[in-house]
């Protein structure tokens, strides 16, 4: 593997001086030892015999201390044998790069003598290395458009190893679009291209995959390979294209705002911006773009308000596709709106009645109306119908036309208007329905009079009320309207005088408050009744009438008026006689008073102001009665003087005063001489009693005198000559008849006529007035039939029973219990109150009735005017109305120089009930007794 110099030249002259001389010009003179070894050989393998090369034997080598130096050790020297050897991995590619000529510089050293020897290792190069690719995947980018023939370079392969190690050739996988072409560069280098063979469509095929491979020279060759992927790009070689030539779609009318109708969907083979596509409205009208939207990316179609199928059943709208690279396209678009049943029925009023009168019959038109639904088919069939209970109905006169009629009576009092509701409804599902409500106003017609509140009035109004006040109100009502329901009063009938009606009262025609024009009077009008009308202004007009009672109310507004004893002419008081045996109880006399007034103000009450003898005489508090209260003493005064004070029971009481003088004798013949003889007294209080006395004689004289012709007129006028007997010669008395005082204005106003006959026993007629005598009026009475009560009297008179008329005794069947007399009725002794009617106005007119009729009992089993115990009352109040109802006023009755009332009192005073008395009486006799 080497050579020496000693080889090439010869030792034969020189050889004394050379191992002297060769240490100093072997460099100069010797060239290097050069070994040429494989790469990558393996530690330890020997490159040459370096010992033996140099000329050095194997005891050399140790001695001389043989070795190798470099930069690098990558040898050794094995000191046994002289060998050169491989010490570390050799690697030509590493240590050389991409020399060609890998060499490697070593030197040789030895000692004694010391010498150095340059040593060049060849490093030959092996198969060690496969081709390599710098990339695994190669990635190219091929328009489409490329023409064919056009060349693509592709990146080379890459091998360490030179020579005929590297590479030789490049070779590609079969494909029918590209084909490999290597180009050798002027250094040897190969680089593969690819040639296009044909035209490229990425439409038809986006990309290419192709596998190039790399081969050495090498003996096996070594090769490499790299995947290769050819992406064809893309041109605007291609329009999009719509998946549909003509979009249609049917949506809903309630379909909200905003949501989806359709999808357009548009394709374009190209790709990237070319296949990028924005969708647009072309020929659409304005119209249906406020409708709808369109999105320019995805083609989609929303709504942008509500459809309504009334509005717009179909849209129609053009779609263009256009791509990036500017190709277009377009489709129709067709949105069929479906009908819904979203319109309710809608009535429209067409006509409308103004007036409708109350009495319009059955089947006149009162409106006409229309009905209109929007939708489609079913949806917009309507029927209308009413509510309940109005007399009214619909009936259908076209199509959608109907007419609404009356279908019963009217009547604008009891409703005046309607609210007829009417409501439509259509057939769709489910159905929808609208209301309308019409006022209809009815108009009136005077078919209602006026009617009262109340079907009679009765008003009660007191006495001595203000002229011009108010004293009642009516009022009707008319329930119709307008003039028709405006009511007017008047007075059209009263009974009163007609003349006189409206000096009493007047009713306000607008109001229908009752004036009284004048000051009522209880004691002369009682009451009166009117009948008012109430008129409405209707055509006809109608009206309505009404009676109102008026009562006059009674008030406390007259004071007693003392009947009994009477003042005598000159104002002096009259005188009674007693006689000296009277006993207790004995009934002296009696206080007889009345009051205009009625009801409580006329109960009337006696009581004792002034009395000579305090416990001599008793005074009744009901019946104005003086009894004796015990008997005449020695001591007591022949003369005696009360002083009584009458009291009405009004609020608050009025009164009067009489003053009686009792004088103790046996007759008045006895008293007269005893007052002739009298000198004059010497106190005022004796004298005013002698001037009563003499006053009261004078009027029992004038009395008798007017009882006497009112009875002779009667007598004249019946012509019958029995009725002559009272005025025998015999029989009359000679002193003149006596007229009490006429009390014709209270509520009392009946006058007393009697006739006193001188006979056995004195007697006296009550006589019947025939109406209610005035002051202006003489004194006549129209019947002299009564009862004759025994009067006590000492005078001795002969009876002619052939001019008077035989009278039997009270019957007292007529008479109240004890127990039902109230006030100056009772007799009864102790509290002599009782009770008085209720109704004051009936009491009043008893009162009346009663005084008026006591002069109809003939005999003591005649009737009063009626009935047993009537006394003419049954015929006004029924018959079970009796005189036990009414106090018996007749006991006020006192006849003057007398001690006999109009009742039975000497019975009474005997303590005897009267022949025909009932029990009641006699319990009244015992009390009376007792």
């Amino acid at each position: 593997m080497g050579g020496s110099c000693a080889q090439r030249r010869g030792a034969g002259r020189l050889q004394v001086l050379f191992p002297f001389l060769l240490p100093l010009f072997h460099r100069a003179f010797c060239e290097p030892i050069r070994y040429s070894i494989p790469e990558e050989l393996a530690k330890g393998s020997v490159v040459g015999n370096l010992a033996k090369d140099l000329g050095l034997s194997v005891l050399e080598v140790s001695s001389r201390k043989l070795r190798v130096s470099a930069e690098k050790l990558l040898f050794s020297i094995d000191a046994e044998s002289g060998d050169l050897l491989v010490k570390d991995r050799i690697d030509r590619e590493q240590i050389c790069k991409e020399r060609r000529r890998c060499e490697l510089q070593l030197e040789a050293v030895v000692e004694n003598p010391l010498n150095i020897f340059h040593i060049i290792v060849n490093v030959e190069d092996t198969n060690d290395h496969a081709p390599q690719f710098d990339k695994k995947d190669i990635h190219l980018e091929i328009v489409e458009s490329v023409s064919a023939g056009a060349r693509i370079s592709l990146d080379p392969a890459t091998d360490p190893d030179i020579n005929t190690n590297s590479i030789k050739d490049y070779q590609i996988s079969p494909n029918p679009y590209f084909k490999l072409m290597v180009r050798v560069n002027s250094d040897g280098g190969k680089y593969p291209e690819l040639s296009l063979e044909k035209p490229l469509d990425r439409e038809e095929q986006r990309s290419h995959r192709l596998i190039l491979t790399a081969l050495d020279g090498g003996d096996p060759p070594r090769s490499a390979t790299v995947r290769i992927e050819i992406v064809v790009k893309d041109t605007n070689d291609n329009p999009p294209v719509f998946s549909k030539e003509e979009y249609r779609v049917t949506v809903s009318e309630n379909l909200p705002p905003g949501s989806s109708v359709l999808q357009v969907t548009a394709t374009d083979k190209d790709e990237g911006v070319n296949a990028e596509i924005n969708y647009y409205f072309r020929s659409t009208a304005q119209s249906t773009r406020h409708m709808f939207s369109l999105d320019e990316k995805t083609g989609i179609i929303k709504n942008n308000q509500s459809l309504d199928f009334e509005d717009m059943e179909r849209y129609t709208m053009e779609v263009e596709a256009k791509d990036g690279g500017g190709l277009f396209t377009h489709c129709k678009v067709i949105i069929e709106i479906l009908d819904e049943n979203d319109n309710s029925p809608e009535i429209i009023i067409t006509s409308l009645s103004d007036e409708i009168l109350e009495d319009s019959g059955p089947g006149m038109v009162v409106a006409l109306f229309k009905t209109r639904d929007a939708d489609f088919g079913g949806n917009g069939e309507v029927i209308c119908n009413l509510e309940r209970d109005v007399p009214f109905k619909i009936y259908s006169s076209s199509n959608n036309y109907y007419k609404l009629v009356t279908d019963g009576a009217l009547d604008r009092e009891r409703t005046p208007e309607y609210n007829v509701t009417i409501t439509a409804f259509d057939r769709g599902k489910p159905p929808l329905s609208s209301s309308t409500t019409i006022t209809l106003s009815i108009t009136d017609v005077n078919d209602n009079a006026p009617i009262f509140q109340q079907s009679a009035y009765l008003v009660h109004v007191p006495e001595n009320n203000p002229p011009g006040a108010s004293i009642a109100q009516v009022s009707a009502s008319d329930p119709d309207l307008g003039p028709n329901g405006h009511v007017s009063y008047s007075i059209v009938a009263s009974d009163l005088e007609p003349r006189a009606l409206s000096s009493y009262v007047s009713v306000s025609a607008q109001s229908g408050v009752v004036f009284a024009q004048r000051a009522f009077d209880h004691e002369q009008l009682r009451a009166f009744e009117l009948t008012l009308q109430a008129r409405d202004q209707g055509s006809p007009a109608l009206s309505a009438n009404v009676s109102l009672r008026v009562l006059v109310g009674d008030r406390n507004d007259n004071a007693p008026r003392v009947l009994y004893p009477a003042l005598g002419p000159d104002g002096s008081a009259l005188f009674d006689t007693v006689p000296r045996a009277a006993q207790p109880g004995y009934l002296v006399t009696k206080v007889v008073a009345v009051d205009a007034d009625s009801g409580h103000n006329a109960w009337l009450s006696y009581h004792v102001l002034q009395a000579s003898e305090p416990g001599l005489f008793s005074l009744g508090l009901r019946t104005g009665e003086v009894r004796t209260a015990r008997a005449l003493g020695d001591r007591d005064a022949a003369r005696q003087r009360l002083v009584v004070a009458v009291r009405d029971g009004g609020q608050p009481p009025l009164s009067a005063t009489a003053t009686l003088l009792l004088v103790f004798a046996d007759s008045l013949q006895e008293v007269l001489p005893d007052l002739g003889d009298l000198p004059a007294p010497s106190d005022p209080q004796a004298e005013l009693q002698f001037y009563l006395v003499v006053a009261l004689a004078l009027i029992s004289v004038l009395f008798l005198l007017a009882v006497i012709l009112a009875v002779a007129l009667r007598l004249r006028r019946s012509s019958n000559p029995t009725t002559w007997g009272c005025f025998h010669p015999g029989l009359c008395s000679k002193s003149g008849p006596v007229v009490p005082p006429n009390y014709s204005d209270g509520t009392l106003p009946y006058s007393y006529n009697l006739c006193v006959a001188h006979t056995g026993k004195t007697e006296f007629n009550f006589l019947k007035c025939s109406e209610p005598l005035h002051s202006t009026q003489d004194i006549l009475c129209s019947d002299s039939s009564g009862a004759l009560i025994p009067l006590q009297n000492g005078n001795d008179l002969t009876p002619h029973p052939e001019t008077l008329t035989p009278q039997a005794p009270p019957n007292t069947d007529w008479r109240f219990s004890q127990a039902q007399r109230p006030g100056t009725s009772g007799s009864q002794n102790g509290d002599e109150t009782g009770t008085w009617p209720n109704n004051q106005f009936d009491t009043e007119m008893l009162q009346a009735m009663i005084l008026a009729s006591a002069s109809e009992a003939a005999d003591g089993s005649s009737t009063l005017g009626g009935g047993a115990g009537t006394m003419g009352l049954s015929a006004r109040y029924g018959p079970q109305f009796t005189l036990q109802h009414v106090p018996d006023y007749r006991q006020n009755v006192y006849i003057p120089g007398s001690n006999a009332t109009l009742t039975n009192a000497a019975g009474k005073r005997d303590g005897k009930a009267p022949a025909g008395g009932n029990g009641n009486k006699k319990k009244s006799g015992k009390k009376e007794k007792k």
